[in-house]
């Protein structure tokens, strides 16, 4: 028997103190997961989410500034609002022990199915779709040296100028089950945004901004966006250390040592043959593709006791946070979607660059 759904608390007023209590004294103005409607001049409403990870705060910064700017007058657009993992922000983790990842448990999940947080999103996700959506932005930190990205797992133009909004580089992965933005993007615009490492005025007045513009949208252009408008990235698999290894950055006792500034990597393209970690155990990186599919061997190959890159690859989102490791990931590995393709909508769940060999 699955496990009842979380409690979730809806609103339809702001708590006045939401405006100015931080994400670590968050639970003692809501008791939970909390959903917040608010009305504007048009509707259907945009959906923000902030916190489903407690460590990333830049979400409930951005809105409290947007909040306040607007506390006299209405907002451009309705906005509805969901606030996650508020027992994890309590504490600065990105999820507490025995938690799902909360952006793992959207409907599409594989591996929460049946959990309480598994209930609680698709409570949230059906809500959305009943009331209507215009378009849907997750907002994160980084825990890793990141530039400013949007994530995206389709191709469609509004997606793509939703994504523009926020940053000219863009990076496509259909491969986490799960997650918020593919639970959203069947039927609406939906993207994640990730703002940089939290703590920083800079980013969170880059992710306010970037809500404020969606706010101010009435209606999304249905023409592709030029090639030079966009540098689009293709995930080819999410890495993650073998669950068994002790491993470090800059550690020479680790059974898997990565370099001290391995972080230093994000988004630099890579030639093959770069080394990319040291160790002695068969197979110490685990890699997998959008279908699930093994394909360490075709992106690591072993020359002594060097990892090496098979193809050239970008890395993104290493992070040199050893529990956000064993919790998530180490990184992604990408490569660039030519530009003659960047304008390509989805045909047939497909794209022009998947149909011409694009991938491992």
């Amino acid at each position: 028997m699955p496990e009842p759904a979380l409690h979730l608390t809806e609103l339809h007023a702001l708590p006045p103190s939401l405006l100015t209590t931080p994400a670590r004294l968050l639970h003692t103005v809501l008791p939970g997961p909390t959903l917040i409607h608010l009305p504007g001049r048009r509707e259907p409403a945009l959906f923000v989410c902030a916190l489903l990870h407690g460590n990333e705060d830049v979400g409930l910064a951005a809105l409290q500034m947007v909040l306040r700017k607007h506390a006299r007058q209405p907002l451009p657009r309705a906005l509805s609002l969901f606030i996650g993992n508020i027992e994890a922000a309590a504490e600065g983790l990105r999820r507490l022990d025995g938690q799902p990842d909360y952006n793992r448990a959207w409907p599409g999940t594989v591996a929460h199915v049946g959990t309480p947080e598994h209930g609680l999103m698709t409570r949230v996700h059906d809500i959305m779709r009943a009331r209507g959506v215009f378009a849907s932005l997750d907002i994160h930190n980084n825990t890793g040296l990141n530039p400013h990205y949007s994530v995206v797992t389709d191709l469609t133009p509004q997606t793509l100028h939703l994504a523009r909004l926020f940053s000219r580089t863009v990076v496509w992965f259909r491969g986490t089950p799960g997650t918020q933005t593919g639970a959203f993007s069947s039927w609406c615009p939906s993207v994640a945004v990730e703002c940089g490492q939290p703590g920083q005025a800079t980013n969170e007045m880059a992710a306010a901004r970037f809500i404020e513009a969606a706010l101010h949208l009435s209606d999304f252009p249905d023409h592709p966006l030029p090639a030079s408008e966009l540098d689009l990235y293709h995930a080819l698999a999410v890495v993650k250390v073998a669950p068994e290894l002790s491993f470090g950055f800059g550690d020479p006792d680790a059974a898997l040592r990565f370099d001290a500034e391995m972080d230093h990597r994000n988004f630099v393209e890579l030639p093959a043959g770069a080394v990319f970690a040291h160790s002695t155990h068969p197979r110490p990186l685990q890699a997998w593709d959008e279908q699930g599919q093994d394909v360490a061997e075709a992106l690591f190959e072993r020359v002594g006791d060097a990892l090496q890159l098979a193809r050239p690859a970008m890395p993104a989102m290493i992070t040199r946070d050893l529990r956000v490791v064993r919790q998530d990931c180490l990184c992604y590995l990408m490569e660039r979607v030519p530009r003659s393709l960047v304008g390509t909508a989805m045909v047939d769940g497909t794209s022009q660059f998947e149909r011409r060999g694009g991938g491992v």
